[in-house]
């Protein structure tokens, strides 16, 4: 893979997983419904809505309020072991994730996988992905704080500097789909793509909004970079020309 910034200002793009670049969400809320439900209790759709990109501790929580007689741990592990199961029977990719992958991976700009599912489930995605497309994984085991706290974002532009200290905060774009994720983006400083899917987001300054990955190119992700005070730097330029 060439040197990153050899071909574009572009560093590294993070990305989420659920919803972005797999549509994992319909897994996750069936098996939401069946442990409620196994447990006696009724899990609603305006409820399911409210668990989308949040963490599975704070998922977790919010299950046992529902009714569900497990422990945290064991509310994940079951929940888990069970979208793990239906991606083994079908990936449900999200259109244009894999070809801007595959893009970015051709032009040497790296990417991180920033997300709150656990490293088993992550690690089943990533497995079915063609190339080694990720540098680094971050998932909601490895970190304290779940999104919307930005530590997860953070986490994966650090590890990503091991191997290019001049790698910052604005050589980055992350993609995301969800309220809590776009909100963990955005609060880390990353210029930040939301992507919505299954809950709906509005437009806000803080963000762009695309509404699918499909068709989308390195070209648009460059332009999302802070820009300098003089518009048109060369893209041969060094990291610094884009701000």
């Amino acid at each position: 893979m060439p040197f990153p910034a050899a071909s574009s200002p572009l560093k590294a793009v993070l990305w989420d997983m659920d919803g972005t670049i797999v549509d994992t969400e319909p897994y996750w809320i069936a098996a939401e419904h069946a442990l409620v439900e196994a447990h006696g209790g009724t899990w609603s759709h305006d409820q399911a809505m409210q668990l989308v990109g949040q963490s599975l501790t704070f998922s977790a929580g919010l299950l046992q309020r529902a009714g569900v007689e497990l422990e945290i741990r064991e509310i994940i592990d079951t929940l888990t072991a069970q979208v793990i199961s239906s991606v083994q029977q079908e990936v449900p990719w999200r259109p244009g994730a894999r070809e801007l992958l595959e893009e970015l991976h051709v032009a040497g700009v790296r990417c991180a996988l920033v997300t709150m599912s656990e490293g088993p489930l992550a690690r089943e995605v990533v497995a079915n992905l063609p190339r080694p497309y990720f540098d680094v994984v971050v998932t909601g085991d490895t970190v304290s704080q779940g999104k919307p706290h930005p530590e997860a974002y953070l986490t994966a532009v650090e590890l990503l500097q091991e191997n290019d200290p001049d790698l910052g905060i604005h050589h980055c774009v992350a993609l995301e789909d969800s309220v809590p994720g776009v909100a963990a983006a955005v609060a880390s400083g990353v210029a930040t793509v939301a992507v919505p899917h299954i809950v709906p987001l509005p437009e806000h300054h803080s963000y762009e909004l695309w509404d699918t990955l499909s068709g989308r190119s390195l070209t648009e992700l460059e332009a999302l970079l802070p820009q300098p005070g003089a518009a048109g730097a060369p893209a041969a330029s060094t990291g610094d020309a884009r701000g």
